[in-house]
């Protein structure tokens, strides 16, 4: 047994237990972060240090079709010599997604999402399955009970309700539905090279369902697309989860066990999955949310992008590494015009600018050129919810310096809010491409480039009782807070999420 007062001498005894320790070490939880997010909760998260949005010509690159085309077919070439590996954080039970529809099972509340549903209900990739089970397809509240509930082997209801989106058919083809998890594989095998390595993070107890679908289609699209795949899954660690906290900041306790409650730990959100990134090993990773795919009449603009985006984080990585090379060959005397030469690279192609007035030393710019590389697609603003590019004041290197970031409204001061984001354009529909290795051809540790003053802390509730919960920095907000990145404006056709079932009507999932 562990020895309490030896080994964790540095916690507060009047707070943890013994039985919290073996409890907590059990489910991998490392109790320094836990003494570290007791403290962001005492302390709170300072907001983001945002002097303005980027916008095209100022933070976001523009790229013209021809342009597209050539990056696409340097890509093209250049990928044959590489480890490509596409990450995809693939949701839980999607039950937010009909979380209308079952209002309307339940209470009969009908809504604009609704009505869409059931005037629209023959549209779907799934329709077919629903008039399989011989329920009355005139009762509309049973079609959509149907829809959301029961046990779709059992021949009870499709059960929508409780699957993952991955697993959901989005799309409908001549020879039956698709899911989302298929149409990424189908995208992988557009741009990922052969083999097509593909990754998603999953709830552990829809695993096998992901894995049973990977085995059914994997070899006929592996046909279709000459190409061999590699898929391989994650699920996000318990030892990842956050602590709740009492109104006053103690730990939320449930239960009873041993006389005592248990604490409650809540999953720190997606910026938990950067540890899952970072185990995988590959030159290039392109990240995309499970959700935005489209049917295949429409993916020749996403698989477009996606090779652009690839060659210019490519031909970035390939500039850093001979500054770097000539830099640790000739030592920090190289001043001069080479590291005015490399200056102007760090500033107007890495984005990554010093404070008015300040020259950087080669050392000063060694540390910004050494570090991972994100090439993020931002979509123009058309209303849809997302994070937005800004210039903030960086947490990495030089202090005052200014870097892009990917900014939740949460992270930004209520007091400037209004007036920084009306003047973004553009926002960002979760479309990366990451170069992940450095001038060695060593991976990165990607857990150094994490800012983790970016949490996140909210109010929430359990069994009646108020809670403070904190969430992680976001995967691809403070989890890359200090990595080099770089915006380019990709057409909004590459972007077509799925919110809420109604969105599967649109014309880009039709």
């Amino acid at each position: 047994m562990t020895n309490f007062e030896d080994d964790y001498s540095f916690l507060d005894m009047a707070v943890f237990t013994q039985n919290d320790l073996e409890r907590m070490a059990a489910r991998g939880t490392d109790w320094e972060r836990v003494e570290e997010q007791l403290e962001n909760f005492r302390s709170g998260f300072p907001f983001l240090k945002i002097d303005r949005a980027a916008v095209a010509g100022d933070g976001i690159m523009k790229l013209d079709p021809e342009r597209a085309q050539v990056l696409a077919g340097l890509y093209g070439r250049a990928v044959a010599g590489l480890e490509v590996e596409k990450f995809v954080p693939a949701s839980g039970a999607a039950s937010r997604m009909f979380k209308e529809l079952y209002e309307y099972v339940a209470e009969g509340k009908g809504s604009a999402t609704v009505e869409r549903v059931l005037s629209g209900i023959e549209r779907f990739a799934f329709y077919e399955e629903l008039v399989a089970l011989g329920g009355d397809m005139k009762d509309p509240r049973a079609v959509v009970a149907a829809m959301v509930e029961g046990d779709a082997a059992a021949g009870t209801g499709l059960g929508l309700g409780s699957r993952p989106k991955g697993l959901i058919k989005f799309h409908r083809y001549g020879d039956g539905g698709r899911t989302a998890m298929e149409e990424h594989l189908v995208e992988v095998a557009l741009y990922g090279g052969n083999p097509a390595r593909i990754h998603f993070t999953v709830s552990p107890e829809h695993m096998e369902d992901f894995k049973r679908l990977v085995e059914e289609k994997s070899a006929g699209f592996a046909a279709k697309y000459g190409v061999e795949y590699e898929v391989s899954f994650s699920v996000q660690e318990p030892g990842t989860d956050t602590v709740a906290v009492n109104p006053d900041n103690t730990p939320f306790r449930v239960g009873d066990a041993g006389g005592e409650g248990e604490i409650l730990f809540r999953p720190g959100g997606h910026g938990a999955l950067i540890e899952n990134l970072n185990r995988i090993d590959a030159d290039l990773i392109f990240i995309k949310t499970v959700d935005n795919v489209v049917p295949d009449h429409l993916k020749e603009d996403t698989v477009l992008y996606k090779k652009a985006l690839g060659e210019v984080a490519l031909e970035l990585q390939q500039q850093v590494f001979l500054y770097l090379k000539k830099i640790d060959s000739a030592g920090f005397a190289a001043e001069g015009d080479f590291r005015k030469e490399v200056w102007r690279f760090v500033e107007r192609a890495l984005c990554y600018r010093f404070p008015e007035g300040f020259e950087p030393t080669l050392e000063d710019l060694r540390r910004v050129l050494d570090r991972p590389i994100r090439v993020c697609g931002m979509v123009r603003n058309e209303g849809e919810p997302g994070g937005g590019p800004f210039w903030a004041e960086t947490s990495m290197g030089v202090r005052g310096a200014l870097s892009l970031q990917i900014a939740e409204s949460s992270q930004i001061d209520p007091e400037h809010r209004t007036a920084l984001m009306g003047g973004g354009t553009h926002f960002n529909p979760v479309d990366l491409v990451c170069a992940v290795r450095d001038f060695r051809g060593r991976k990165f540790d990607l857990a150094r480039f994490v800012d983790k003053r970016t949490g996140f802390i909210s109010e929430k509730s359990k069994d009646g009782r108020a809670l403070r919960a904190q969430e992680l920095p976001g995967l691809w907000n403070g989890a890359m807070a200090d990595w080099t990145t770089v915006f380019v404006e990709v057409p909004i056709s590459t972007f077509a999420p799925v919110k809420t079932v109604a969105d599967l009507l649109r014309p880009q999932h039709q």
